[in-house]
């Protein structure tokens, strides 16, 4: 029985804190959905860090620095999202603001 108080508790809890951000501030339910986003689109990166080092700097390069780039921003979208989804009812950073910012989320246009 104190189990279940202490899980009923803990989602009121969380209930509580992620509806009661700032207006001004991106929120926890953006920020969980980011997470899950990065989680779910990471893989995606191979193949588009290929194309973009294909196009600016030719075949050769896209199978090696391509390769190696696409490889290594599917590590960073993953963890950052784990990341965001593990701490989505907090403020970590500051306001709720995304980690990786350029762009925020995968399928959106880079800022070159």
């Amino acid at each position: 029985m104190a189990k279940r108080a202490i899980l009923v508790g803990l989602i009121v809890f969380l209930f509580a804190i992620t509806f009661a951000s700032p207006g001004y501030c991106d929120d926890p339910i953006k920020k969980l959905g980011r997470g899950l986003c990065n989680m779910g689109t990471c893989l995606f990166e191979l193949p588009l860090q290929v194309s973009r080092v294909n196009l600016s700097d030719g075949p050769m390069a896209a199978g090696t620095w391509g390769f190696l780039k696409g490889s290594s921003m599917i590590v960073v979208r993953l963890f950052t999202g784990v990341y965001e989804v593990v701490t989505f009812p907090f403020p970590l950073p500051p306001d709720y603001k995304p980690i990786m910012t350029d762009p925020e989320f995968f399928f959106e246009e880079q800022n070159w």
